[in-house]
């Protein structure tokens, strides 16, 4: 139990009055609970106070406490003594830069956090993009692919798959391929991400994309081009270079296709391209600069810069090679060379004894004068330029030309670009394969093998290759037939025909009168290269009114096949160095087939042009009359060489004009001079009877050669 409380005695102690130190004591407390409560200024004031303070106790070692006067004077007195230091530090306070500061420090603190803001607000949706990248597993896919090979690939059941496709709105079967932007969709929904796989072509040509090491690289031989104006002398220049004449040979003087011939010098060899000069084969001559490490600007010095000039001046450029300019012909005695370098210096093709940095080398291709210096200048650039090649790997280069030969097949001229081509090689060249059989040098004479920078003519291949193909060796020929049928493929699905006739006869007439919107084309050729630039050409001439499309395109003769297109189409056919064989005539006469050939691209041109103008002449036709066969020349003395031949098909007549053949070539075209049966002229000869012919200018007959009779028949145009 608590005590009881005595309420008497506390009474009397809370009335009994103070004593001095008692009520010091509460002063003290009320003090201390004052100073507890000053503001801040006053307690940063305190040390000040104190300061003093600190050194009492020594002063007061005694203990001894003075009287409450002096006590309380000296308390005052050190007020008044702390009050100056209290209105000093106040100044300072407010003059020096203690406050300012946290107010700048303030103002940058919004400036510095807006910054950061802004730089982290910008990131945040990039990591939020590209977080769930990493999320993805790959996944190697060949499209387009089946639902049922992407659920195996992506372990899920075919049902899940199909689910995902109908909430998308897209019905499917389990083996339908699916869109490569549906596949991508499902593949990112299950976490996956898809990688083309390699196919089977990637695989087996990643050989040849690997670089080449340092050590393996050789010096190579330099790829020069002739390019220039037309008749300005690059073939003829060519000629006294390699010493031979090719120019005769051609139909017009002008080189018809690009050939690629290897000079052999005492410093070193070059390759050299010939490349055509009318501006109707500017596609070719772009394929040239593209396969040359060197251009010669073939300028003749009395013509000057021609349109075709400038053309090769732009395909060089574009091609990023260097130019060497040969001013040709300063044997003429209207030749002005300095003209010539005036005009190169227009075009940036300032002459270096002139101050700029292009060779230009006066020649001759006539007398010969200038053509070393030119060669050493080739030489020269070439070691500038630093070329290499590795020949210890397999080979891969560029088809400089093809065609057919009837003796031999596809013909294709290739130019190595590195590597080396042995007899015997498997290449993939387009859509064509082929093991070489043999290969001939520019020269025709048989090699066993061509390092880089070195045209070869090979057979062996499976058909004509595009010019401009690459073609890449391959180790195993099952690897390339499969390749080559794939690709086969793919350009059958592209291909897309349609029907419509047309006759170049009355194609004036049908444009003007709104039935005709298209022109349909079959275009046959001796070369690739002629196709190009007859391709190029009817593309100048497309008008509004008409569209020309050229449905198929190819190198050898006409043959059914392309009649009978012809006739599916509505469609004219071209021929260009080429001749329609006998099935491929008689089609054509059946059929009533407009079918053109030309020797001459200009007669095409002009041809084609006045179609669309309505200004055609009059259609000269080749009307088949007979086929004979040389069997046995007789040499006379007086009338010269006689044809001993024997009629094979159809009759021949002494007034028909003839075309003699030798190995599926044209070698002659004239008239019949001579048509005699045993001593007897005669005016005509059947089938299955023997004759004697002879053509008037031609007397190189050979056993073998066939004869073709055919009439000319001028057709008027119909309006």
């Amino acid at each position: 139990m608590p005590k009881p409380r005595n309420w008497g005695i506390i009474r009397s102690q809370m009335l009994k009055p103070k004593t001095k130190k008692e009520k010091e004591g509460t002063g003290a407390k009320k003090k201390v609970a004052k100073s507890a409560h000053k503001p801040a200024a006053k307690a940063a004031r305190k040390p000040q106070v104190k300061a003093p303070k600190a050194a009492r106790p020594k002063k007061d070692v005694s203990h001894h406490r003075p009287a409450e006067k002096p006590e309380a004077v000296l308390q005052h007195k050190e007020k008044i003594t702390q009050a100056p230091p209290k209105k000093e530090p106040s100044v300072i306070v407010q003059e020096a830069p203690a406050i300012k500061p946290p107010q700048k420090e303030r103002h940058a603190l919004p400036v510095s956090a807006v910054e950061p803001v802004v730089s982290k607000v910008v990131p945040k949706p990039e990591p939020a993009v590209a977080a769930p990248k990493p999320e993805f597993k790959e996944i190697e896919l060949k499209l387009p692919v089946s639902i049922k090979d992407l659920a195996i690939k992506l372990q899920e059941k075919s049902s899940v798959l199909l689910k995902v496709l109908l909430d998308k709105g897209i019905m499917s079967g389990i083996n339908q391929n699916l869109d490569n932007a549906v596949a991508e969709e499902i593949c990112a929904k299950f976490g996956f991400k898809i990688i083309s796989a390699p196919d089977e072509e990637e695989l087996a040509l990643r050989v040849h994309k690997e670089p080449d090491s340092k050590d393996d690289l050789r010096p190579r031989s330099p790829i020069v081009t002739f390019m220039g104006h037309v008749d300005h002398g690059k073939t003829s220049l060519l000629d006294a270079i390699r010493k031979t004449k090719v120019a005769d040979s051609e139909h017009g003087g002008i080189t018809q296709h690009i050939g690629a011939y290897r000079v052999s010098l005492e410093r070193g060899d070059i390759t050299f391209l010939d490349t055509p000069g009318h501006e109707a084969f500017t596609a070719m001559r772009a394929r040239g600069a593209s396969l040359t490490d060197i251009v010669v600007l073939v300028v003749a010095a009395d013509d000057g810069i021609m349109p075709q000039t400038r053309e090769a001046i732009d395909h060089s450029r574009a091609a990023g090679v260097s130019i060497i300019v040969a001013i040709n012909k300063i044997d003429k005695p209207q030749a002005d060379v300095d003209r010539v370098k005036k005009q190169l210096g227009e075009l940036n093709l300032l002459a270096e004894d002139w101050g700029g940095k292009t060779i230009t080398v006066p020649v001759s291709a006539k007398t010969g004068e200038g053509i070393d210096n030119l060669l050493e200048m080739i030489i020269l650039e070439s070691q500038m330029l630093e070329l290499k090649a590795n020949p210890a790997r397999l080979a891969r280069g560029v088809v400089v030309e093809a065609r057919i030969s009837k003796g031999k097949g596809p013909v294709a001229t290739l130019l190595v670009e590195n590597g080396t081509l042995h007899l015997n090689d498997t290449i993939i060249v387009g859509n064509d394969y082929g093991k070489i059989r043999a290969m001939f040098n520019y020269r025709g004479q048989h090699v066993n093998s061509a390092g880089p920078a070195e045209p070869v003519e090979v057979l062996g291949i499976s058909g004509v290759p595009q010019s401009g193909e690459q073609f890449f060796v391959m180790e195993d020929e099952k690897v390339c037939r499969d390749i080559s049928a794939k690709r086969q493929e793919q350009e059958k699905q592209q291909q897309v025909k349609t029907v419509k006739r047309i006759s170049l006869e009355d194609l004036h007439s049908q444009i003007k009168e709104g039935k005709l919107k298209e022109l349909k084309l079959i275009l046959k050729a001796d070369v690739n290269g002629s196709l190009e630039a007859i391709k190029d050409t009817l593309g100048k001439l497309d008008t509004p009114e008409i569209k020309m499309e050229v449905i198929h395109e190819a190198t050898g003769n006409i043959n059914s096949s392309d009649v009978i297109l012809a006739v599916a189409s509505n469609a004219l056919i071209l021929g260009f160095n080429v001749n329609a064989d006998e099935r491929a005539r008689e089609a054509i006469e059946k059929e009533g087939v407009d079918v053109r050939t030309y020797n001459i691209i200009y007669e095409l041109t002009n041809d084609i042009k006045a179609a669309l103008e309505g200004m055609l002449e009059p259609k000269i036709k080749k009307v088949f009359m007979g086929k004979v066969e040389i069997r046995k020349v007789f040499k006379l003395s007086r009338s010269g060489s006689i044809a001993g031949c024997f009629v094979t098909k159809g009759r021949i007549s002494r007034s028909a004009q003839v075309t003699l053949t030798r190995n599926g070539e044209a070698v002659f075209d004239g008239k019949i001079s001579s048509l005699k049966r045993f001593k007897d002229d005669v005016r005509e000869v059947t089938e299955g009877f023997e004759c004697g012919i002879a053509i008037g200018g031609f007397e190189d007959y050979q056993a073998g050669d066939v004869i073709e009779a055919y009439e000319i028949e001028k057709i008027a145009r119909k309006l």
